[in-house]
């Protein structure tokens, strides 16, 4: 993990692995699109954006990057849609988190491979920074990723908090990337029939956001190559072309689960309950199951998007779902 001011080359100082103990488990969840949810308060003064942690897959170095975090009211207009009020607020109380509010950080991934500088979603860019989010360039310097190094740039899914920070000032934030974008994904979004729909505003976004690439992308769909030692997993229902990615070197491996599940109690202890922002509720819990049945079984270790800063972790089977185990040294050793 680095300090503020270190570059990428400068990993696993003792104070580093003292402060991956103990991440920042923060009574945090998700907003999947990055909008404001019911009760949203924006508090700048609570985002803790910028931040980043790093560690060794094999060969490869993989940090990741704080957005930023975002503060919500009424965690059961969000998580647990299908549940009563008071079942939310007995399973967040058990696990020693407010049942009043919660939460909500951002996560982009960088995968260095030595030859290839790859970024796992871009966060919530300039619309995002009023709300104390849209950090990642902030974050991406001081971990010594200039938005000139990254090479290819990976989209798991196209919610705003996602794709947001593609553009900066009116042009590509990452100027010399290619980009690798699910074709489900870019169909459905970029669809006129979305106009005049509850999808429009993401319609909108794409066009904004992801259109002006996508001569310099790659569309790829399940079990794809996107680098080496990179492949792409299908896990649809959160968006219509979600996707998980799992890395590998030299006998290593890491998920990255993105917005699979996207409260690290409310998701991954009930992933049968369903979320607000996921678009086929059905399709979301069974891909829930299908990848961290896989993350747990294997015993990987993972990122998430929405996890706990700065949230790598694991997951055990737990009862009716898993239990998610923040990592500490592990990844150093």
């Amino acid at each position: 993990m680095h300090g503020f001011s270190l570059g990428r080359r400068a990993l696993f100082a003792a104070t580093a692995i003292g402060a991956l103990a103990t991440p920042m488990i923060m009574k945090r969840a998700a907003f999947a699109q990055g909008a404001a949810g019911p009760g949203t308060k924006e508090t700048p003064k609570a985002t803790p954006g910028g931040k980043s942690s790093s560690f060794k897959l094999g060969d490869f170095t993989v940090t990741a990057i704080s957005d930023g975090l975002r503060i919500a009211d009424k965690p059961n207009e969000t998580f647990g849609i299908d549940q009563s009020p008071e079942a939310v607020a007995a399973l967040l109380d058990k696990n020693f988190l407010p049942t009043d509010r919660f939460a909500n950080g951002f996560s982009p991934v960088v995968v260095d491979t030595g030859s290839e500088v790859v970024l796992f979603d871009t966060g919530n860019g300039e619309a995002g920074r009023a709300a104390g989010t849209g950090m990642l360039l902030e974050g991406l310097r001081a971990a010594g990723y200039p938005p000139e190094s990254f090479t290819l740039v990976v989209l798991t899914h196209m919610h705003g908090d996602h794709i947001n920070g593609l553009m900066e000032g009116g042009k590509p934030a990452f100027p010399n990337a290619r980009y690798v974008m699910g074709e489900t994904e870019l169909a459905f979004w970029k669809d006129p029939a979305r106009v005049g729909s509850p999808a429009e505003g993401g319609h909108k976004a794409v066009l904004k956001n992801v259109v002006p690439l996508v001569e310099k992308a790659t569309l790829i769909g399940d079990a794809a190559d996107v680098a080496s030692g990179i492949s792409a997993i299908a896990a649809f229902g959160h968006s219509p072309g979600h996707m998980v990615f799992r890395v590998s070197s030299q006998g290593k491996d890491l998920m990255l689960t993105a917005d699979t599940a996207n409260h690290y109690v409310l998701s991954l202890q009930q992933p049968d309950w369903q979320v607000r922002f996921d678009m086929d509720k059905e399709k979301a819990a069974a891909s829930r199951r299908k990848v961290f049945d896989m993350v747990a079984s294997e015993r990987l270790p993972f990122i998430g998007y929405h996890m706990p800063f700065p949230a790598v972790g694991y997951v055990e089977k737990l009862d009716a779902g898993y239990r998610f185990v923040p990592a500490s040294y592990q990844l150093y050793l």
